[in-house]
């Protein structure tokens, strides 16, 4: 990383650590980008040349996190089935960062409960990311998910990240511990990725068919996932 990136990455941080404060104090609605970009010490011009909205502010490594599933997806291995490139992301993600676990994020599970703009902007980060893992997924495993499954396949993931946190959040104590607010999440999303991970076992059998894998076992890690 060079040095302007280095700075660019340190002035993003203060913004988001002054943005935590003042919600944490002063409540959303009542905090404004001027007082934001003042308590990190910048314009509020400059504000905008890091994130376009308050709202904006609230989901800072939204985009990272895809990046890390399509990485994943692009390093696949050679017997790496579609679920276990998923919790393989996840895992990365957490061992990059903790924002997870964090005060921000605690405070995003309150304002996208309590906030239109947020709630709105939450779920139109949440349909973007699902359909671009679900693209790249139907993409670099052909033989084994269509669309529709794909589909399926990121929807539990994506379901399972977000029902865990949406519970573990509301606990203050989860806070100081990130490794187990992780760890409950990955547990979460073993027990909703199950089917598509006993598929991926049934692959490896001796004279097992992939060809048969769009319409037989993920078809019925489908109907699993759903009855």
């Amino acid at each position: 990383m060079s040095l302007r990136d280095r700075k660019r990455a340190r002035t993003r941080q203060a913004l988001v650590d002054a943005a935590t404060e003042l919600f944490e104090r002063n409540g959303y609605d009542e905090t404004t980008v001027a007082d934001i970009a003042a308590a990190a010490d910048i314009g509020t011009r400059t504000f905008f040349s890091y994130f376009a909205s308050k709202e904006e502010l609230l989901f800072p490594e939204s985009d990272a996190r895809v990046r890390a599933v399509l990485e994943a997806v692009a390093s696949r291995g050679p017997d790496e089935r579609p679920a276990e490139v998923l919790l393989r992301a996840l895992r990365k993600v957490g061992e990059d960062s903790d924002e997870m676990a964090s005060r921000l994020a605690a405070l995003r599970l309150r304002f996208v409960r309590t906030v239109p703009a947020v709630r709105g902007r939450a779920l139109q980060i949440q349909s973007d990311a699902q359909h671009e893992i679900s693209r790249h997924l139907a993409t670099a495993f052909p033989e084994e998910l269509d669309e529709v499954s794909a589909a399926a396949l990121t929807g539990a993931f994506i379901g399972a990240v977000t029902g865990a946190l949406q519970v573990l959040l509301d606990d203050p104590e989860q806070l100081g511990d990130p490794a187990a607010v992780q760890a409950a999440v990955r547990r979460a999303t073993d027990m909703a990725l199950t089917p598509w991970l006993q598929a991926s076992r049934q692959l490896r059998q001796p004279n097992h068919s992939p060809r048969n894998t769009s319409s037989s076992t993920e078809g019925g890690a489908i109907h699993s996932s759903v009855s």
